[in-house]
């Protein structure tokens, strides 16, 4: 009897795509597609990447976290979570009645007064009790912003569109660099929640920078729960609802969850870069995924994320 194939989320190593040869920068942009169209989700090696960040970003939210309610609770500026702290069990997955098990805090793009944007974009905060919270927590976002770039044009190529197509789609984009708290399950009594229910992310990709402790899974194309394991210094990516819209699904948004662990008593913290389109981008077909006709309407990005926001009850 033979045993069944193990499925496994791909890994590659962004080193070949930005200093390897023709062959293997070729060969990355066919296997991050790839990977995307087969699991939704890629396990990326980076290149030149710095992970102390992370590890400072990493200490600077659980200092945060750890302040008392009263104090987060000056941060939550109730904008539907655009920037700041959102408080436990506000945030539901689509369809879902029961909220998650976690907090969480937004840090988003900062544009410069007079930008068409500034308006639009509310301004950080940055707890005062904390030290260095928004020199350290910006430098990672623009170094994941950075990184999403890259994998931006790889996936250019593989789409046939030009190279900058999704440069110019995020340009000055509205994404977000959230930093999640999960609490010991000790401190609930939800029966029937979980600490991420199964949900798409509503963006275009989101790179998962480490997380403290294991829970992630990703349902696979045959209807099995797959756990998406990483490592210190890995980055995991996924692809998101806008992504798949705008490729007539040819590239699904994969449904991932965060389960509750075996051990009660234990946090866990993770830092998701949510990369977003600008508000005015147009979420259109693109030409190679057409097919038999484009599935879906076009739609600005900021109609379709204040859409998806109502929907998770952040809006």
């Amino acid at each position: 009897m033979n045993n069944p194939t193990i499925r496994k989320v791909p890994e590659l190593n962004l080193e070949d795509y930005l200093a390897g040869t023709e062959l293997e920068k070729q060969r990355f942009v066919d296997q991050f597609y790839a990977g995307l169209v087969d699991y939704g989700f890629i396990v990326l090696n980076p290149y030149q990447f710095d992970f102390n960040l992370v590890d400072d970003c990493y200490q600077v939210f659980k200092s945060f976290f750890k302040l008392p309610l009263a104090s987060k609770q000056r941060y939550n500026i109730h904008d539907g979570g655009k920037r700041g702290y959102v408080p436990r069990l506000q945030e539901h997955a689509k369809n879902s009645e029961n909220p998650d098990l976690k907090e969480f805090w937004h840090v988003g793009r900062e544009v410069p007064a007079g930008h068409h944007l500034a308006e639009e974009y509310p301004a950080n905060l940055w707890p005062e009790e904390i030290a260095d919270f928004k020199r350290k927590t910006y430098a990672l976002y623009e170094q994941l912003d950075q990184t999403a770039l890259v994998m931006f044009r790889s996936l250019a190529t593989a789409l046939d569109v030009p190279k900058d197509y999704f440069e110019k789609l995020t340009r000055d984009g509205n994404s977000i660099l959230r930093a999640i708290h999960y609490p010991p399950m000790t401190e609930f009594e939800l029966p029937g929640s979980v600490r991420a229910a199964a949900h798409e992310d509503i963006n275009l990709i989101t790179l998962l920078v480490g997380a403290t402790d294991s829970g992630l899974e990703l349902l696979d194309r045959d209807g099995q729960w797959l756990a998406v394991e990483s490592t210190p210094g890995q980055i995991v990516v996924d692809s998101g609802d806008m992504l798949s819209r705008i490729t007539n699904e040819v590239i699904p948004a994969t449904t991932h969850r965060v389960v509750n662990p075996s051990d009660d008593t234990s946090d866990r913290y993770s830092m998701p870069f949510f990369c977003h389109p600008h508000p005015d981008a147009v979420l259109s077909c693109i030409p190679s995924c057409h097919g038999t006709g484009a599935k879906y309407p076009d739609i600005t990005a900021r109609d379709f994320l204040n859409q998806r926001l109502r929907e998770i009850g952040l809006a």
